[in-house]
C-alpha cells in the first residue's frame, strides 16, 4: 500500500512537533525563559505548515520563519522551534532552483542571528557560526537531493526511450521474419496452384505433384510460423523454443524453389563451419528472399546460389539470368523484401549489394563477418 506524500508530511510535522515539545523543559535548564502554554501553542503553529511543504515549499518556508520569528520575539528559546525552519529550508533546496533556495537559507541564518541578539548572548562567534553552517549544510543536502531526483527522472526517461526503441526494433524483426516466411512460401504455393489448375484435366501426375508441393510448402510455412511464435513466447514466459532455420536447411529451400519452376543450382566453397545463430539465420533469410524475388518476378530464369566460407567472413551470392523483369518499385528502398535484407545485413555488421548484372539478370551478394564479436551480436539478436 502506497502512503500519500501529504500523509507522510503530516507524520513528519507531528514528529518534529513532538520533539520540540519534549525539548521545551530544557529551556529553563539553559537559563532561558521557561515555556508556558503560549510558547507550546507557538511551537505547534510553527510546525503545522510543514504538512503542505511538498505542495508550496517557498510559501511554507516563509510562513514557518515568520511564526518562528514571532516565537523568538516573545522571548522564548529559539532552539526549541528550530527543527521546523530547518526542514523548510531543506525542502526548498530539494525542490526549487538555486536562485530561490539560497535566499531561503539566508533567511534562516538571519533569523538565527536575530535570536542571538534578542537573547543578549555573549557568545557571538558561536551564534554566527551556527547561522552560517546550519543553513549551508541543509541547503547542500537539499541540492544534492534535487540533483539525484533529476538524474533519476532522466534515467527513467532514457529507460522508457530505450524500451520504445527495443519494441520498435523487435516489431521490425518480427515484420522481417513474417515477410520472409509468408512471401517465400506463398509464392511457391501460388505458382504450384496455377500449375495444378492448368494441367488438372490433361496431366494428372503433374497436378498431383504440384498439390504435393503445395501441401509440403504449407506445412513448412506453418512450422516456421509456429517456431516464430514459440520464440516470442519464450521472451515472456521462458518457454523453450526450437531453433530457427539456417544453412542446414538451405537444400530444402532450394528444392522447394525448384518445385516452383525455377532451376536453382547450389554450390559451396571453403570449409563449412557452424555460424552464430543470428548470422546463420541472416544468410538463410537473404537467400530465401532473393529466390522468392526470382520466383515472383523472373519466371523462366535460372538461379545460382553460391556460398563461400572464408576465415573471418561468409559470402553468399544469389544470381539469376532474367532479363530485367523486376519492377522498379521492388528495386527501390521502399520494397519490404529488399529493405529487410539491408536491415539484416546492417544488424550483423555485413555488407550487401543488390542490383542488375552487366550481362543481364539480377544479383544479390551478402558478406557477413563471422568474428566472435559478430557472433555474439547474432546470438543476442535471435534470443
Amino acid at each position: 500500500m502506497r502512503i500519500r506524500p501529504l500523509a507522510v508530511d503530516a507524520l513528519i510535522a507531528a514528529a518534529l512537533t513532538g520533539v520540540a515539545v519534549l525539548l521545551g523543559p530544557e529551556a529553563a535548564r539553559q537559563g532561558q525563559n521557561p515555556l508556558d502554554a503560549t510558547a507550546y501553542a507557538l511551537v505547534v503553529v510553527v510546525h503545522l505548515p510543514l504538512v503542505l511543504r511538498g505542495r508550496a515549499p517557498v510559501v511554507v518556508c516563509c510562513i514557518v520563519h515568520a511564526f518562528w520569528l514571532g516565537y523568538i520575539t516573545a522571548g522564548y528559546w529559539a532552539v526549541v522551534c528550530s527543527f521546523g525552519p530547518m526542514l523548510a529550508v531543506y525542502t526548498v533546496a530539494s525542490l526549487c532552483p538555486v536562485l530561490i533556495s539560497v535566499p531561503c537559507a539566508a533567511l534562516m541564518g538571519g533569523v538565527w542571528v536575530y535570536a542571538g541578539a534578542v537573547s543578549h548572548t555573549d557568545s557571538w562567534p558561536s551564534v554566527v557560526a551556527q547561522a552560517v553552517v546550519y543553513p549551508a549544510v541543509l541547503w547542500r543536502f537539499g541540492v544534492v537531493t534535487r540533483r539525484s531526483a533529476d538524474l533519476a527522472r532522466q534515467l527513467r526517461r532514457e529507460q522508457a526511450e530505450r524500451a520504445r526503441r527495443e519494441v520498435a526494433e523487435e516489431r521490425g524483426r518480427i515484420a522481417r521474419e513474417l515477410h520472409d516466411v509468408v512471401a517465400h512460401h506463398m509464392s511457391v504455393i501460388s505458382v504450384q496452384t496455377g500449375l495444378a489448375r492448368f494441367v488438372f484435366d490433361t496431366d494428372r501426375p503433374t497436378a498431383r505433384t504440384a498439390l504435393d508441393t503445395i501441401d509440403a510448402t504449407g506445412k513448412g510455412a506453418l512450422e516456421e510460423l509456429r517456431r516464430m511464435l514459440m520464440v516470442l513466447r519464450a521472451v515472456d514466459d521462458g518457454a523453450p523454443a526450437g531453433p530457427m532455420p539456417g544453412l542446414a536447411r538451405l537444400d530444402e529451400m532450394v528444392e522447394r524453389v525448384r518445385a516452383g519452376g525455377v532451376p536453382v543450382s547450389l554450390s559451396a566453397e571453403g570449409t563449412p563451419r557452424p555460424l552464430a545463430p543470428g548470422v546463420d539465420l541472416c544468410v538463410y533469410r537473404v537467400v530465401q528472399e532473393a529466390l522468392t524475388n526470382v520466383l515472383k518476378h523472373a519466371p523462366g530464369a535460372r538461379a545460382e546460389v553460391r556460398l563461400t566460407y572464408e576465415p573471418h567472413q561468409v559470402t553468399v551470392s544469389v544470381m539469376d539470368d532474367g532479363q530485367g523483369v523486376i519492377p522498379d518499385r521492388v528495386r527501390t528502398d521502399g520494397g519490404h523484401g529488399l529493405l529487410g535484407m539491408r536491415e539484416r545485413a546492417k544488424l550483423y555488421g555485413g555488407q550487401i549489394s543488390i542490383g542488375p548484372q552487366e550481362q543481364g539478370g539480377f544479383a544479390v551478394r551478402l558478406i557477413l563477418p563471422t568474428s566472435a564479436r559478430a557472433a555474439g551480436r547474432g546470438d543476442n539478436a535471435t534470443t
